[in-house]
């Protein structure tokens, strides 16, 4: 099927690797022009040049950064018409365990920085008349994990922005959605050592996911074909999520 994205300019963050790099990838080979953003700027530099892509080494971080990293990568491609919000999760810890500092830093790096890049992009989407915003969040959003008091309480925060943006600009022919992944095997996870066959056995699928079908997921949403969903939050978990 061809998904329309050929010519298209993407930027993906957090795609030096993992979920991240996969959907990169997955846009690459429909033919559309991906920008990729990291805070590793040796292994970004290895991901865009393996994907055929334009590196953006940035911290999304400090307030404001999200926004000049839209525009750089604006003036280099001439537009952004997908965009995919793929931000790393706060460190674990219950409610007593975390501070201000923490709560701040969380807020910044997850939720803020959507906010700066889709402000940053929006304007050229609208007068195009076309645009995709995807924001891979979590199935914590939808099921609090355990000591997972950040990502529970700021997953959501980032599905109230997806349905409210959606009903504002979705009559310009832009969708915005938000993607749950649930136990992928990426190379995080693999790093934290995490038994694959013990988290099989929470899966009604009994197995974890790939990258790649994740990444598939991603690449229909931002596709032309895709134009009339919209303010959905979609998961990809193999069965986890025990409501809809």
């Amino acid at each position: 099927m061809n998904f329309g994205l050929a010519e298209k300019r993407a930027l993906v963050t957090g795609a030096s690797r993992g979920l991240g790099r996969a959907v990169a990838s997955a846009l690459r080979s429909e033919h559309a022009q991906v920008a990729i953003c990291a805070r590793d700027a040796s292994r970004l530099r290895d991901t865009a040049s393996a994907l055929g892509a334009l590196a953006f080494a940035r911290d999304l971080t400090p307030r404001g950064s999200a926004i000049l990293l839209a525009e750089e990568v604006i003036a280099a491609t001439g537009g952004i018409d997908v965009l995919v919000v793929n931000t790393g999760g706060p460190p674990v810890g219950t409610f007593e365990a975390v501070d201000d500092p923490d709560w701040i830093s969380a807020i910044d790096s997850m939720f803020l920085s959507a906010v700066g890049l889709i402000r940053a992009v929006l304007p050229g989407m609208r007068e195009r008349k076309w645009g995709r915003i995807l924001i891979v969040t979590s199935v914590a959003g939808r099921e609090p994990h355990p000591a997972l008091v950040l990502s529970n309480a700021l997953r959501p925060a980032l599905h109230g922005l997806v349905n409210a943006l959606s009903r504002e600009v979705a009559a310009d022919g832009i969708t915005v959605n938000a993607l749950l992944p649930g136990f992928t095997l990426t190379e995080r996870l693999q790093e934290l050592g995490v038994d694959e066959a013990t988290i099989a056995q929470q899966v009604p699928a009994k197995r974890m996911g790939r990258p790649e079908e994740f990444a598939a997921l991603a690449t229909f949403l931002a596709s032309e074909q895709a134009g009339y969903i919209c303010g959905q939050a979609i998961a990809c978990d193999g069965g986890m999520l025990r409501s809809i």
